[in-house]
């Protein structure tokens, strides 16, 4: 894994060779979650996002195998924080997800992990960290992880800072 500088404050841009290394730098991210937290998820189909997601639930000690819950739109685990894993991909718009009542006050006591978070319009990374992932290769993606309230979210990229500077 590799890191660069992205030139803003708030934000860490990563870079991981593997879908396998992609879950082990978010189950590290998870270790520094706290109920509340909301995690963003933007990128194209394939990107990595459900991958993020399964190596996130591993880092908060959830022991089922985590699928993307598409056609349910939530799924709940058990885990050191319990996680709120929302798809919005069948979603058209922030009407939708409204509608739906993913948006309620249910994610205070957990973590919750938003894939297609872009559905949301503005408000996709508003009180959340923002994961964008970008396809860079056949097995490579960029993950930018920016952060509207960096104190909030401070030990999320300091962590993201020091997991790009190690070995890789």
């Amino acid at each position: 894994m590799t890191i660069g500088a992205s030139g803003r404050p708030g934000t860490v841009l990563l870079r991981t060779r593997s879908a396998a290394e992609t879950e082990d730098l978010a189950a590290d991210l998870a270790s520094v979650a706290r109920p509340g937290d909301r995690v963003a998820l933007i990128g194209p189909l394939g990107a990595g996002k459900t991958a993020f997601t399964r190596g996130f639930a591993r880092g908060l000690g959830v022991p089922e195998t985590v699928t993307s819950p598409t056609f349910t739109l939530l799924h709940e685990h058990a885990g050191r924080i319990p996680l709120h894993h929302q798809d919005l991909y069948r979603l058209t718009g922030p009407e939708d997800a409204r509608e739906s009542g993913l948006l309620d006050e249910r994610g205070a006591a957990a973590v919750t992990l938003v894939e297609w978070a872009d559905r949301l319009g503005a408000d996709a990374g508003v009180g959340a960290i923002l994961v964008e992932i970008r396809v860079t290769g056949e097995d490579e993606r960029e993950l930018r992880l920016s952060a509207q309230d960096p104190v909030r979210y401070g030990a999320w990229l300091e962590r993201a800072r020091r997991a790009g500077a190690g070995p890789g």
